[in-house]
C-alpha cells in the first residue's frame, strides 16, 4: 500500500504581491512529488474543508465566528500577518480538514503525510505568525471527540518555538508538546510546553540531531501515544530567510527519517504536517519540503519489502 498524501486546491490562494509569506508553495509540493515520483497520483486524497464544530474544539467561538464572518480587527489582522478574506478562510480550513484526515489516515495504515499544516503558532483566542487555525490542536480534539485517540505526542521541530499549541494544550495532561526550536527567534516570548528546547543561532546537523535523539525515545516511552503528530518544518535550515540554524539538506533528512522510523518502532501512528519554510524559490523551496514525504515513502516501500520476503518464506516453509 502507497504513502496517503493529502492534498486540497485551496491549499494555494492569492496574496498581495511581494508579500513574504510563500503561500505558492504548497501547491508546488505536490507537484513535485508527483513529478519526482515519489508517490503516484493515486496517493493523493482530498480532504474535506473544517466545519465550525471542528474549529471550535480547539478555538474560543468569538475568534472563530470573527474569521467566517471576516471581521477581525486591524490589530488582529497584523497578528496574523495575512490579510483575511475568503480565500483565506477557505486555505484555512482546507488545512486543518487535511490534518484532521491526514490523522485520521495515520490511525489506519501507520503512517500519513499532509502537504500543508503545522499553523502552530495560532492560540485558542487568535491568530499569529501566519497561522490561522492551529490544524493540529484541532485535528487531536477531533480524533478524542470521536474515541479514536485519548494520548497524542506533538513532535514540533519547525525552527520557531511552537507557542500556540502548547498554550492550547497546557492543561491537558493527555497530549504531550515537545518543541525543539532556535531559541533565539520568533516568537520573542515562548510558552511554556511538556518539553521545550531553544537551541543557539548557528545548531548544525550532528548538535541537532545528538539533542533530537536524546529526547525522542524517552518522550515516547514515557507519554506512550496513541498517534504522533510531526511537524517537519524546514526552517532550520541554513537557507531559510526566518531561521537562523544551519542544518543541511541531509540533515533535515536524517532528522525526518528518524522521527518517522523512532515512531514506528515505538508502533505509533505518525501524521506528517509540512511546517514551516521560508525562500524566495518556490521550486527549491518545494523540494526541501519534500523531505518529509520521501523519508516517509520510503519507510513505506521497504515495510511492504520486508513482508513481501515474509510471505515468500512462509510460503516456501509451507511446501
Amino acid at each position: 500500500m502507497d504513502l496517503p498524501v493529502v492534498f486540497h486546491p485551496d491549499y494555494t490562494v492569492p496574496l498581495p504581491p511581494g508579500h513574504r509569506f510563500p503561500i505558492g508553495k504548497f501547491g508546488r509540493i505536490r507537484d513535485v512529488l508527483l513529478e519526482d515520483g515519489v508517490i503516484p497520483p493515486e496517493s493523493l486524497v482530498e480532504p474535506a474543508p473544517a466545519s465550525r464544530a471542528w474549529l471550535t474544539l480547539a478555538h474560543d467561538e468569538p475568534y472563530v465566528d470573527a474569521v467566517l464572518a471576516l471581521a477581525l480587527d486591524r490589530r488582529a489582522v497584523r497578528r496574523l500577518g495575512l490579510p483575511l478574506s475568503d480565500a483565506l478562510v477557505r486555505r484555512g480550513r482546507a488545512a486543518v480538514g487535511g490534518t484532521v484526515l491526514t490523522g485520521r489516515l495515520a490511525l489506519e495504515r501507520g503512517l500519513a503525510c499532509n502537504t500543508a499544516g503545522g499553523s502552530h503558532h495560532a492560540f485558542a483566542g487568535h491568530g499569529a505568525g501566519f497561522c490561522l487555525f492551529n490544524d493540529v490542536a484541532v485535528a487531536i480534539r477531533v480524533l478524542r471527540r470521536e474515541g479514536l485517540i485519548d494520548r497524542a505526542l506533538v513532535v514540533d521541530l519547525d525552527v520557531h518555538q511552537g507557542d500556540g499549541t502548547a498554550a492550547i494544550f497546557r492543561a491537558e495532561p493527555e497530549t504531550f508538546t515537545f518543541s525543539l526550536h532556535c531559541e533565539a527567534n520568533y516568537p520573542p516570548a515562548k510558552e511554556t510546553g511538556d518539553l521545550d528546547i531553544g537551541v543557539p543561532p548557528g545548531t548544525g546537523d550532528a548538535v541537532y540531531q545528538a539533542v533530537l535523539e536524546t529526547h525522542l525515545p524517552g518522550v515516547l516511552a514515557r507519554h506512550r501515544p496513541d498517534i504522533v503528530f510531526y511537524n517537519a518544518g524546514v526552517d532550520p535550515h541554513a537557507e531559510d530567510k526566518l531561521g537562523r540554524l544551519a542544518l543541511g539538506d541531509e540533515g533535515l533528512a536524517r532528522r525526518d527519517r528518524y522521527v518517522i522510523e523512532t515512531c514506528r518502532v515505538a508502533g505509533v501512528p505518525v501524521a506528517c504536517v509540512v511546517g514551516g519554510g521560508y525562500a524566495d524559490d518556490l521550486d527549491r523551496l518545494a523540494r526541501r519540503h519534500t523531505s518529509v514525504h520521501r523519508a516517509a515513502a520510503a519507510v513505506v516501500r521497504e515495510a511492504r519489502a520486508a513482508a513481501g520476503r515474509v510471505r515468500v518464506r512462509v510460503a516456501g516453509g509451507s511446501r
